[in-house]
């Protein structure tokens, strides 16, 4: 059995019309509902109630550390330039300062290891000149 997996931003029902379209008749389509939470070597990030929860206690950061952490950790394994965390955390020109993705990294990095994760920089990496990658899990 083979399952595809299909998440949309717009025109949901047109774009899933013509794919059952392509596909034939012989087709099940299962609902699947994200739930939010992300999990990775005892770290809970619930992206909905914006929390990271480490053995039960909730890690506080600020809006802009949670973006940053929710982006790398919703693509774990791919790698960020601090160009492209700045625009998608901030929206806009990722050249404007990316000195301040650096300056957030190590605020989040320096929480986790409060937080009691040991080696934060082995799941946030930093991937020399190129930018930062969220451990992947495979």
């Amino acid at each position: 059995m083979k399952v595809l997996l299909l998440t949309f931003e717009e025109n949901e029902e047109d774009t899933l019309t013509r794919i059952l379209s392509c596909i034939g008749n012989r087709t099940e389509i299962l609902e699947y509902e994200d739930k939010g939470i992300l999990q990775f070597e005892g770290l809970c990030i619930d992206k909905f109630k914006r929390i990271v929860v480490r053995d039960g206690n909730e890690i506080e950061l600020t809006y802009t550390e949670f973006e940053i952490l929710l982006l790398l950790a919703q693509n774990a394994g791919i790698i960020f330039s601090k160009e492209q965390i700045y625009e998608a955390v901030f929206g806009y020109d990722g050249t404007a300062d990316d000195t301040a993705v650096t300056q957030h990294i190590k605020n989040i990095r320096a929480k986790l290891r409060t937080a009691g994760v040991a080696a934060p920089e082995t799941v946030l990496k930093t991937i020399w000149g190129v930018g930062y990658q969220w451990k992947s899990e495979t």
